[in-house]
């Protein structure tokens, strides 16, 4: 909860003396931390796009080494085959498609022209919470962690060196950003404060900061507004800095930095942000005598947690969707919400292990709603990007609803009524066509656009339906099923068709033209299975149970090659036409247990799993997706998976784990024990809930956070668990 300054002050002198206390930590303290299993570096290769660098669980500031933009690969501000740097920037995206950000960037430089600098891999050292860089051309070792709202650098000398240069850079930012506006100023011998606005994806940021130094400026070289080179002599050798942040004001990010780093311990600083780190990793525990499986997995979680991330100040300030700077006492408020891609895993991941996290969450998208008149669909630094397809933030809300969190359920309705009954983004073409023609304006990704509305529509009417609002329920429910609108019988594909109901020729189900036809970052086989709450009628709708098993068996097996031209470059980790490198393939395997199928459903989880996800820089498939593709993982590992997008019932796959245990809020443990499992042994053959026979391939969210324990028989060969009941 944001709190006033006094008790902020407060909350800082106790945070002191606990770091101080951190530093008796013994070594064998650290051995025992879940964040030693945890490799950053997973994702910073081929395409995934992973911020690296120095944070603490959904903090504001992401402090790391940022790049020369070379192209798509460099969303992130780096790149596992990149050695340049521009800088160390405090704010930075992880795995999306899109890059902006890499604010108020900090190099060191020999000299005023310097810009950039070369590095080496193997002079790195990461851990969460912690980066380091030896730069032996600069003559200086970098260290940077992190607080929730400010950055921690430590420059030190190497021998024969007693002079740092500090290029300070308001110019620079990652990817589409462009610097509007910017301002230095210089307070006092050991301060500097500036703004920052700038427009990119996120369209007017404003960002502000307060910088304190350990040592006196000795001389300072302004280039322009944005620029400047900052020379000191520091005492014996090391300079320390402080940076605090706020997108309110240069006093806000001033009162940051004096309530979260009041001190100038940097080792204490770093020991606490690991053991914030591994306070949340630690909501998983698992048993797997594979070491690699591990780090994989607690390199996923870590990276579950790195958004959406804190947008308001100490004091309950932030800058709203509106462009004003509202001041709330009651909640937290958050930033980076990607929606389209996070609703699948990452949000129904954070209602089982952050319950703490979600009112506040909820709170968030309403109060957007109320700043900008509809519920976010890509929300950065305050700014609606409208990026993506459908209305991805109602399954997030409505499953919170669904789930019992703690909220006005009756301004949540409202809010999901009149964002899906807006006249944008073809939504005013479904309200009059009911689908959505592909030769309207917008013409492109309506196919795509039109499911995924039936899907937002589809959560509308299950919440109007709990809360007995029965005329809109009955509007919504019939709505969400204008995904038949798109069906065409004879190809059995989704497909586009126009205002007089023709469909588009010629048709290709694995052409994709990107951002240039009926799909979204796909193909026709990808997105005729994105149904995810209607399954059973996209069962009926493809011919029945056999039908539906054998078009599904195909997706796997047809040719992975695509056809047409400029191809999304997002469509990757192909399995066939199984395109799990982008998210709406991502539930399509949990598909086989609607039809009885689970031993179907697990063999592929398991390829997925070993082939797709690897300890390496190049270990993710596709971009991360601010944590998706991880959450993917870690669910899936787990066992378990939420393909309905609201209401809380995870499908029971194929655990990579012998034990694995949740802890699920109010001291509560929820464990799933896969007994005789091993890489042979990926079938489900049994189950019992709490000592209980359980036949279902399924389990509720309610009897997940009621704690207990899920345990599973696990064999080579598929048995008769799950065939029938998990058809109902």
């Amino acid at each position: 909860m944001a709190t006033d300054y006094l008790k902020s002050w407060a909350c800082a002198c106790l945070l002191a003396a606990a770091m101080a206390a951190c530093t008796s930590v013994s070594q064998t303290d650290a051995s025992k931390r879940l964040t030693r299993y945890v490799n950053p570096y997973i994702g910073t290769g081929d395409h995934g796009h992973v911020f690296l660098g120095a944070n603490v669980p959904f903090g504001f500031v992401q402090l790391g080494p940022t790049q020369p933009c070379r192209g798509w690969d460099w969303c992130s501000g780096y790149h596992y085959s990149d050695s340049v740097l521009i800088g160390f920037s405090h704010t930075h995206l992880s795995g999306t498609g899109i890059g902006d950000l890499g604010d108020v960037a900090f190099l060191p430089v020999t000299d005023g022209r310097q810009r950039t600098v070369r590095f080496a891999h193997q002079d790195e050292t990461v851990r969460p919470g912690y980066y380091a860089l030896t730069l032996a051309d600069e003559g200086v070792r970098v260290e940077l962690t992190a607080t929730t709202r400010t950055g921690f650098h430590r420059y030190r000398l190497l021998e024969g060196r007693d002079t740092l240069r500090l290029r300070v850079d308001l110019a620079q930012g990652i990817g589409w950003d462009a610097m509007q506006q910017a301002g230095l100023t210089q307070k006092g011998e050991k301060a500097l404060t500036g703004y920052r606005h700038s427009k990119g994806w996120a369209n007017n940021q404003k960002l502000f900061f307060s910088a304190h130094f350990s040592s006196p400026i000795v001389q300072a070289d302004c280039q322009g507004d944005s620029v400047a080179v900052l020379t000191f002599v520091p005492s014996r050798g090391e300079l320390l800095v402080k940076v605090g942040l706020s997108a309110v004001s240069e006093e806000n990010a001033s009162l940051n930095l004096q309530s979260e780093n009041p001190g100038w311990n940097f080792d204490a600083m770093a020991k606490e942000a690991d053991r914030l780190w591994d306070r949340q990793l630690g909501k998983v525990e698992v048993d797997t005598p594979d070491e690699t499986v591990r780090r994989i997995f607690y390199t996923a979680l870590y990276h579950t947690m790195i958004a959406p991330s804190v947008f308001c100040d100490v004091n309950g300030d932030y800058r709203g969707a509106d462009g004003e700077i509202h001041r709330q006492a009651d909640f937290v408020n958050y930033t980076t919400w990607s929606l389209w891609d996070t609703y699948r895993a990452l949000h129904p991941l954070a209602t089982l292990i952050h319950p703490e996290r979600q009112k506040d969450w909820a709170q968030t998208l309403l109060h957007i709603f109320q700043e900008q008149g509809k519920l976010p669909v890509w929300h950065l630094m305050g700014c609606e990007t409208d990026c993506m397809v459908g209305n991805p933030a109602i399954p997030v809300l409505a499953d919170m609803v669904l789930k019992g969190v703690e909220m006005d359920t009756k301004e949540a309705l409202l809010a999901m009524l009149k964002t899906a009954m807006l006249d944008e983004r073809a939504q005013g073409l479904l309200i009059r066509y009911g689908y959505i023609p592909f030769d309207m304006n917008p013409t492109h990704e309506s196919t795509a656009k039109g499911l995924e509305y039936a899907v937002a529509d589809g959560c509308v009417a299950q919440v109007a339906h709990r809360l007995g609002w029965d005329d809109e329920a009955a509007y919504f429910e019939n709505r969400s099923r204008s995904y038949r609108h798109y069906f065409d019988s004879q190809t059995r594909f989704m497909r586009g068709r126009d205002s007089k109901g023709r469909w588009r020729e010629p048709f290709h189900p694995r052409s994709s033209s990107h951002q240039n036809d009926d799909y979204c970052e796909g193909t026709a086989w990808q997105w005729s299975w994105m149904v995810p709450h209607d399954v059973k009628g996209l069962i009926e709708l493809m011919g029945g149970r056999e039908a539906f098993v054998e078009k599904l068996d195909s997706l796997f097996l047809v040719d992975s090659t695509l056809e047409g031209e400029n191809a999304s470059a997002d469509i990757s980790g192909l399995i066939g036409q199984y395109a799990h490198g982008n998210e709406p393939s991502h539930h399509v395997i949990y598909l086989y247990n609607y039809v009885g199928m689970s031993w179907k459903a697990a063999s592929r989880l398991r390829q997925v799993m070993q082939t797709l996800y690897h300890d390496a820089p190049a270990g993710l498939c596709g971009n991360e997706d601010v944590g998706q593709m991880s959450a993917w993982y870690v669910l899936s590992a787990m066992g378990l998976y939420q393909v309905e997008p609201a209401g809380g019932i995870y499908q029971i796959g194929s655990p990579l784990f012998r034990r694995v245990s949740l802890q699920v809020g109010e001291g509560k443990t929820f464990s799933i024990v896969a007994r005789d499992n091993s890489p042979e042994n990926i079938y489900v053959c049994a189950a019992t809930l709490n000592g209980e026979p359980y036949s279902r391939s399924y389990i509720t969210y309610q009897d997940i956070m009621q704690g207990g324990v899920l345990e599973l028989q696990m064999g080579n060969t598929p048995g008769t668990w799950g065939r029938v009941e998990a058809a109902d």
